[in-house]
């Protein structure tokens, strides 16, 4: 089974349903070269695990945007996936930082959603204040207002993978058994930060839910697919200007345009650039 999975899951008797996320070499790529700290690493890492529940979630084919915007040390936090559970990410964070919950590193500020549905003219937008002291406190917080229904996240990263467990209650779940909300919560809530990240979505639902019926459905596997787009870079450097350009050209020897989250660097020599303004545009028919 690949490191890098979705596993959905029905507790067919009490009306829950949940999903696990298994991250490895994905999350590895997300971080290669950016050298965050630990607590930073740690909350991207939370939060690329919960944008994947809610983007399989989601009934319309489109592209999810998460970002968190604090006045704390770690300023924005952003992770991005599509249909494909293609998952890229990125975090901005400011020299006075220490280990603490995601509030004390954010700060005050807001959790913004984006969404953009395939055929839409233009992206939806969600913006809430952030409630809670951790990652998944947040998003809990979120879900209740978007979903309205109780849910749980259960989250975990360090250098080497993210992970997480989701668990939703359904309507009926009150009317199949009173105390199961209740009693999958506890059971839930005994999972270690190891659990989450070394067992199997299969072990680990064995492992919390022994004496539950469990329906496994079928994996979906995620990517982190980030391939060059040149056209784009030329097309924004079109945009500022030959002038412009060359002026950076001129004062850096070299214009670098960064993506960062693709975590991908363009750079141009002079010859580069130039090709860019000399060419010809193309004709229309």
């Amino acid at each position: 089974m690949s490191s890098d999975v979705l596993q959905r899951f029905l507790l067919d008797d009490l009306d829950i349903r949940g999903a696990v996320v298994r991250l490895g070499p994905v999350w590895q790529q997300i971080i290669a070269d950016r050298h965050y700290p630990e607590p930073v690493n740690g909350l991207l890492g939370e939060m690329c695990v919960t944008t994947l529940f809610i983007t399989e979630a989601l009934k319309q084919s489109g592209r999810v945007t998460f970002q968190l915007r604090g006045s704390g040390p770690v300023s924005l936090l952003v992770v991005d996936c599509d249909q494909r559970l293609n998952l890229r990410a990125l975090a901005q964070y400011g020299d006075d930082l220490d280990s603490g919950t995601a509030r004390t590193l954010l700060g005050d500020g807001r959790l913004v959603l984006s969404l953009d549905l395939s055929g839409s003219r233009a992206p939806w937008q969600s913006v809430v204040p952030l409630e809670g002291e951790g990652i998944g406190e947040i998003f809990e917080h979120y879900l209740s207002l978007s979903e309205q229904l109780p849910s749980r996240l259960f989250l975990a990263a360090s250098d080497t993978g993210a992970a997480g467990l989701f668990l939703q209650k359904l309507p009926a779940a009150d009317s199949r058994d009173p105390d199961g909300w209740n009693r999958i919560e506890q059971l839930a809530a005994t999972v270690t930060d190891d659990e989450l990240i070394n067992l199997t979505p299969t072990a680990l639902l064995s492992r919390l839910f022994p004496e539950e019926t469990v329906r496994v459905f079928d994996s979906r596997a995620v990517i982190h697919d980030t391939p060059e787009d040149w056209d784009k870079v030329r097309a924004m450097l079109r945009s500022l200007g030959r002038e412009e350009v060359e002026a950076v050209l001129q004062e850096q020897g070299a214009v670098i345009v960064r993506d960062d989250l693709a975590n991908r660097e363009y750079r141009l020599d002079r010859d580069g650039v130039a090709a860019i303004f000399d060419r010809s545009p193309p004709t229309l028919h």
